[in-house]
């Protein structure tokens, strides 16, 4: 890791920050990534199931028509709030043994102005992050516009992520 001038790592900065931090120091075998093959598949399955990857779905969710994907969020939410307390209170660790490591996070506007893109991005499109591949499996082959898209606005962000309000 290289040593930025306010001589911490990148490793101790970004774990301030809002990027993953849970990082493994163990190095596998390049089979041991089918795991995750496996788990993306089943994800994208239950995706198509509960009809995430529907256009039609989010803009009825935009449009506050249904709450379909309001029960969908609603329900990922208290799973994911359990989650994080059972981590807590049990100091459950990764696979590998390695602590899964939380830090606090202060609120700052730029969250707003990047709740409120993402927001405007996901209604313009009809495509949130986590279902594009699926989306792109079910045919809609233009979704991939989407996918390039978002790569970009990650590279972009990552350019000027130093300039911009955190």
């Amino acid at each position: 890791m290289n040593v930025m001038n306010n001589s911490n790592t990148d490793f101790e900065t970004r774990s301030l920050d809002t990027i993953c931090i849970n990082e493994s120091a163990i190095k596998h075998k390049w089979y041991s990534n089918l795991k995750y093959l496996f788990v993306g598949l089943i994800f994208g399955v239950v995706f198509i199931k509960s009809e995430v990857v529907s256009w039609f779905r989010i803009q009825e969710m935009f449009r506050l028509q249904s709450f379909h994907m309001y029960g969908i969020i609603g329900s990922a939410i208290v799973v994911g709030i359990i989650s994080v307390w059972l981590i807590k209170k049990f100091n459950i660790k990764t696979i590998y043994g390695e602590p899964i490591v939380f830090h606090p996070k202060k609120f700052n506007k730029g969250q707003i102005y990047g709740g409120l893109t993402f927001g405007l991005g996901w209604a313009l499109t009809g495509a949130c992050p986590g279902p594009l591949f699926a989306q792109i499996g079910t045919g809609a082959t233009v979704i991939a516009v989407t996918l390039l898209s978002a790569i970009l606005g990650t590279w972009v962000y990552g350019k000027f992520r130093d300039k911009l309000p955190h």
